[in-house]
């Protein structure tokens, strides 16, 4: 990742979800109290039963489902994925508790954003996602976690940092003491990784271009 300035992306923001929606939910809260400025245009969905759908539709935001019977390879459905963003003018993704393997076209590359509930590198990877990665954590003895906002490419959690933001881990704590902890930081880290790369303060050094 490089800092500097980089044209800012296209707005708005397309949302891909595949749960609860709490992150979008944090999103929206932002920008309505003018504390973000980054409008969503879609909320995309590989699942037809994700809350986030409702808490979308609720807000009259547009959403869309994609392959939920998962007959499309990950190639197929993320161009379908894709498409559907840039039909609704999106200029960045955002994955927020999004469960489905993504092949990024190269066009995209730079403009797709993760949080993942974890300092990567550490507790990334195939099937680490939601409370499996605090227990992971709390197994392990470790003494502090965090979040990571990240670029996505096309390997699981291995894209280029954006930022972390880290809490203590307690002897006694539990999975879902350690998920609340380290969730408080995830909202506080999406949207301002959001503010980096609409503005240019974060962005890959030749991405976004066709090869």
């Amino acid at each position: 990742m490089s800092e500097g300035r980089a044209p800012r992306p296209a707005a708005p923001l397309a949302i891909f979800v595949s749960g609860g929606g709490r992150s979008l939910e944090n999103l929206v809260a932002l920008n309505a109290s003018g504390e973000l400025d980054a409008p969503i245009g879609l909320v995309l969905s590989n699942r037809s039963d994700a809350f986030a759908l409702e808490r979308a539709a609720g807000h009259g935001l547009p959403t869309r489902i994609i392959d939920a019977e998962r007959a499309l390879s990950p190639a197929a459905f993320s161009a379908a994925a894709f498409e559907a963003a840039a039909a609704f003018g999106c200029g960045l993704v955002v994955l927020a508790g999004f469960l489905r393997l993504l092949v990024i076209p190269d066009l995209w590359l730079g403009r797709v954003l993760n949080i993942h509930p974890a300092l990567l590198p550490a507790y990334g990877g195939r099937g680490y996602y939601g409370t499996r990665v605090h227990r992971a954590v709390l197994d392990a003895g470790e003494t502090r976690s965090g979040c990571t906002v990240h670029f996505v490419d096309n390997g699981y959690d291995t894209g280029p940092i954006i930022l972390q933001r880290e809490v203590p881990v307690h002897p006694d704590d539990t999975v879902a003491a350690l998920a609340a902890r380290v969730f408080a930081e995830e909202e506080r880290a999406l949207p301002e990784a959001i503010r980096r790369c609409l503005s240019g303060a974060a962005h890959l050094p030749g991405a976004g271009q066709a090869q």
